[in-house]
């Protein structure tokens, strides 16, 4: 097996990763550099695709201070927002943003160069930046990556999946196990300091809008390793996704249109959220996506409509270019067409446990973006968070890096030696239909541990992914990032029913058909893992 040493390792390619990576070279001065590795090319990540923007509290903006935006994602989380960390990274918003737009990002501006703020769901203020439009992801990303690709500092392995972490004698991280997909083989990756950036994990579920490459790899390395695993059972379904009836995969519509005015309608237009939410159409994402789904499910429907007409042409055409093309690639022209919608798994609110500089409970390992669980977002994230988090906590990753000892050491320990040993070992070679597994297990989460649950579904989905897992052997060691995928994709599927079993309570994104009542005191769930189950 070949070895390699870096001071710093970061897995993933979207927004954190790559922010993460720009801020440790400018900040330190490294030995040995900075590897980013991805599993597939580096801009197929989340981040990618994010429409709906990014959240600014921004000093001209007299209608919107610290406060507020604090008070409007404490509401959202449902009780299980961190406060202190919302004011944290609410105040650092500002900073941020210039920071991003001196990094090239091309943030939408009106004709005095004035950021364009907009209102989404459950915000009481506009604040929301963009940029071109409906691509505030693909613009932070490129922007982003560009500097990445310039930097000699920063190495980057493609087509390569980090498939276990290196933990010694006393519990800390030293490294990682790396899949080349190209050409089959396993490299040693030793560092004091390894990134997890790795998104989300939206691909456990039938309907997603999330990529192929979001199957929760992070949360499953740090898992096997030992690391704390925090509120995993809160998965938002964004309410609005697009409905294609010739396929299963959902683009998103990005919550910014009902916060331009867009209503949710009947085929024959009739509304329907006033019997849920005071808020109606921007009443927060859990309550918006179970409103849509009760109505489908009581009407027997596959979607419900979005009615942007009223918007305009000219605004839709300049305010929504991606939705636009989307749809018309389907024969939806928006401007006088009802846009076909339906909820879809969009966004994983646990994670790992990890302080706001993305510590977590390993010494030498760190998770940042959607793969960490920092507590910004609680029970339910509030539209456009997100993204702010992944550049704040990056960035004060950076800044805390500053202060640790990044030299790799010379010497493998016993612990981690005899890690490395066992994938010199022949492993069984999977022979089954793993597209069959895979959709088996993603109908599975989609029926019993999705937007409504109950003991009795999530029992039965706990004991199919035990089936599943009969069929398909946890192990160290596959042939095929696919298979790697799968493995974490199990894992991860028990962490979110087991963990969902276990709240007796409804609660933002996590919602008991037999316990409809929220307890009167939120408490984080916690799981933490000390033994392997790899079969060999």
């Amino acid at each position: 097996m070949k070895h390699s040493r870096y001071s710093v390792v970061i897995i993933g390619s979207g927004i954190a990763g790559l922010y993460a990576a720009l801020k440790i070279s400018d900040m330190l001065k490294l030995p040995e550099g900075i590897l980013l590795i991805t599993k597939s090319t580096l801009e197929n990540c989340n981040s990618y695709y994010a429409q709906g923007g990014i959240v600014g509290v921004l000093k001209e903006n007299t209608d919107d201070d610290v406060e507020k935006h604090v008070s409007d994602t404490l509401k959202a989380g449902a009780g299980l927002s961190e406060e202190d960390i919302v004011r944290f990274i609410s105040e650092k918003s500002d900073e941020i943003i210039k920071d991003l737009d001196k990094c090239g990002v091309e943030f939408d501006k009106n004709e005095r160069g004035e950021y364009m703020l907009t209102l989404e769901a459950a915000h009481s203020v506009k604040r929301i930046l963009h940029s071109g439009g409906d691509a505030t992801g693909k613009g932070i990303e490129v922007a982003l990556l560009k500097k990445v690709l310039e930097d000699p500092n920063i190495e980057i392995y493609e087509n390569s999946m980090a498939t276990e972490l290196m933990i010694n004698n006393e519990s800390c991280c030293q490294g990682v196990i790396v899949f080349n997909k190209e050409t089959r083989s396993l490299e040693a990756v030793h560092s004091p300091a390894v990134v997890l950036a790795t998104g989300g994990m939206g691909q456990l579920y039938k309907y997603t809008t999330n990529p192929d490459v979001a199957t929760g790899d992070g949360v499953a390395l740090a898992y096997s390793a030992g690391a704390e695993i925090r509120d995993i059972e809160f998965v938002q379904f964004h309410p609005t996704t697009l409905v294609n009836k010739n396929s299963d995969e959902r683009f998103l519509i990005s919550e910014a249109v009902r916060g331009e005015g867009a209503k949710l309608v009947f085929e024959d237009g009739t509304r329907f959220m006033s019997k849920y939410d005071c808020r109606e159409e921007l009443a927060p994402r859990d309550i918006v996506t179970r409103a849509i789904f009760k109505e489908m499910e009581d009407n027997n429907l596959d979607n419900v409509y979005l009615d942007a007409t009223r918007i305009g042409v000219e605004k839709l055409q300049k305010r929504f270019p991606t939705i636009s093309k989307n749809c018309k690639n389907i024969g939806i022209d928006i401007s006088k067409d009802y846009i076909p919608v339906a909820p879809a798994a969009h966004y994983s609110m646990g994670g790992v446990m990890t302080s706001i500089e993305g510590k977590t409970t390993i010494s030498g390992l760190y998770a940042i973006g959607e793969a960490a669980s920092t507590g910004l977002h609680g029970a339910n994230r509030l539209a456009s968070n997100s993204l702010l988090e992944c550049v704040v906590c990056a960035y004060e990753l950076a800044n805390y890096l500053t202060f640790v000892n990044l030299s790799v050491p010379n010497l493998v320990d016993k612990a981690i030696f005899d890690e490395i040993q066992k994938f010199e070992e022949p492993c069984e070679l999977f022979e089954g239909d793993l597209v069959e597994l895979k959709q088996k297990l993603k109908d599975l989460m989609w029926k019993n541990v999705g937007i409504f649950r109950d003991e009795e579904s999530l029992k039965f989905a706990l004991s199919e992914i035990e089936k599943i897992k009969a069929q398909f052997p946890i192990q160290h060691r596959y042939e095929s990032i696919e298979e790697y995928e799968f493995r974490n994709m199990l894992i991860n599927a028990q962490l979110i029913a087991k963990a969902a079993l276990e709240r007796k309570e409804s609660r933002g994104g996590h919602y008991r058909l037999d316990y409809v009542d929220k307890s009167a005191r939120g408490k984080h769930s916690e799981i933490v893992k000390f033994e392997k189950e790899y079969s060999c």
